[in-house]
């Protein structure tokens, strides 16, 4: 504890420089620890593919879909425009970000089909929440 004491002694007798080049290497241990040991995020799985992406997001549209009033038991379809997409700096190893595949169209089907409030209601929650056009989107009554 005493040789901590002298160092701290040592560091202050010398100076601002040398306090500066402590929080410098203080910097840059703290940096580098907070790459070891992560922040809570995790990247994606290197095995993304367009079709789990697509199951997800049918499977959570049905579920919600299915809540607003008329709709009623409620099936979705949706078709993809691309796959995913990696920009990469120039170096080819870093990735700055992902693109994640476009929606091309949402098909449901609801038990509420064929009233057209409920259209309008299910029409404007898809629209929303995938930031889609209401031309993308069909709404046609469920028979089973």
């Amino acid at each position: 504890m005493e040789a901590i004491k002298e160092g701290f002694k040592k560091l202050a007798d010398g100076g601002l420089r040398k306090w500066l080049l402590l929080a410098a290497v203080l910097g840059v241990a703290l940096f580098w620890l907070s790459g070891v040991f992560g922040n809570g995020q995790k990247e994606p799985a290197a095995g993304f593919s367009v079709s789990d992406y697509r199951a997800a997001t049918q499977k959570d549209l049905e579920r919600l879909l299915a809540q607003i009033e008329g709709a009623g038991k409620t099936r979705v379809l949706l078709t993809m425009e691309n796959s995913a997409e990696y920009v990469y700096l120039e170096n080819g190893t870093t990735k700055t970000k992902e693109i994640q595949p476009r929606i091309r169209g949402v098909l449901v089907l609801c038990e509420g089909g064929n009233d057209p409030v409920t259209i309008g209601r299910v029409t404007e929650a898809v629209t929303k929440a995938l930031d889609i056009s209401t031309a993308k989107v069909c709404i046609e009554k469920l028979t089973e």
